[in-house]
């Protein structure tokens, strides 16, 4: 008998979701933490926050990591908006966080107008055991 503890990458699952992404036929790179590109639109990602949500036995059983998904745009960011909701909310692992949303923000230096999105991630530590012969 064997057991295993799963863990889950969220930031190799993330560039899994998001390889080639596109919208309306334009490239939108995402990035952990910083883009050095020089295009837009662009995101950014990162996870901010983890809640130690449940506990059994005196040992956490399972906990939510929380991420933000920076989308920065010098055009119409809502189609962008809506394409990173609907491919993290189809995967089923991601629950969107609309109460921790930013506002949306435009920057007079740079052009960009920027929103965050929040996500968070339920992980639970589950031991797998295979069963006996």
């Amino acid at each position: 008998m064997s057991n295993e503890v799963v863990v889950v990458n969220e930031y190799a699952e993330i560039k899994t979701l998001f390889t080639g992404f596109t919208v309306d036929g334009v490239s939108v790179p995402v990035a952990l933490l910083h883009y050095d590109g020089h295009g837009e639109p662009y995101i950014v990602f990162t996870q901010y926050d983890t809640d130690n949500s449940y506990s059994t036995e005196d040992e956490i059983a399972g906990y939510v990591n929380y991420f933000d998904f920076d989308v920065y745009s010098k055009g119409n960011l809502l189609p962008i908006i809506s394409a990173v909701k609907r491919i993290l909310k189809s995967s089923g692992d991601w629950i969107y966080q609309p109460s921790r949303d930013s506002q949306l923000l435009f920057d007079t230096d740079t052009g960009y107008f920027h929103k965050t999105l929040c996500f968070a991630r339920p992980v639970q530590e589950v031991e797998i055991t295979e069963p006996e012969e």
